[in-house]
């Protein structure tokens, strides 16, 4: 299940103008706003954390995971860099570490991580861009690419500002990046049968 945490918000002029833009792109997933200093947002992370299942908090270097784990366990456990000179977190957390919290599950501290690949993400594209996806179903052709093609229902609602230009690319980025993906795990499949028919002959031909 994903959650947005937005962190450092007392850093920030303009929150709403980002969670609308966050609301934007992630249609349906909860956000939190959450700031360190004044304590604002971290009582919505507690829901979260409940027996017998795990938290994962996942984000670049320095935006706040660790400070934000120490207020959860109550403890000053994980080093956190503090701020320089731009207001930017230091890069501290150097590897994975679990910590068990009594009654309320597990979480899971990770290093900064520069971008995320996926893995069979079909279902989550389909609720990301349910609006796209409802829109697929009237292109003219049903092998339509979303690209040049006339008739293109997807292209038509960029035309007409019924979806933006960055959401249309980020939705064929995602589903070429799945494409290859699945295709890739094809080939895996197809190559580890082959070698295991390879190896029964083998052992075949041996006895023989």
């Amino acid at each position: 299940m994903p959650v947005i945490v937005l962190t450092k918000v007392d850093l920030c002029d303009d929150v709403d103008t980002k969670l609308l833009e966050i609301e934007n792109i992630a249609i349906g997933v909860p956000i939190i706003e959450t700031s360190i200093v004044d304590e604002a947002g971290l009582s919505q992370i507690y829901q979260y954390l409940k027996e017998y299942h795990t938290v994962a908090f996942v984000g670049s270097s320095g935006v706040g995971k660790s400070s934000l784990i120490n207020h959860v366990l109550g403890t000053d456990q994980l080093e956190t860099g503090g701020l320089r000179n731009d207001d930017k977190g230091r890069h501290t957390t150097t590897h994975r570490e679990l910590f068990m919290i009594s009654g309320k599950g597990m979480v899971i501290d990770t290093p900064g991580m520069r971008e995320l690949g996926m893995w069979s993400a079909q279902d989550g594209i389909d609720h990301t861009f349910s609006d796209i996806e409802e829109l697929v179903g009237k292109c003219r052709f049903s092998d339509c690419s979303h690209g040049n093609e006339s008739g293109c229902a997807v292209r038509q609602a960029v035309k007409d500002g019924l979806i933006t230009e960055e959401r249309y690319r980020a939705y064929m980025r995602l589903k070429a990046e799945n494409a290859y993906n699945e295709n890739a795990v094809d080939y895996l499949v197809a190559k580890k049968r082959k070698f295991k028919q390879i190896a029964k002959l083998n052992k075949h031909n041996y006895k023989q």
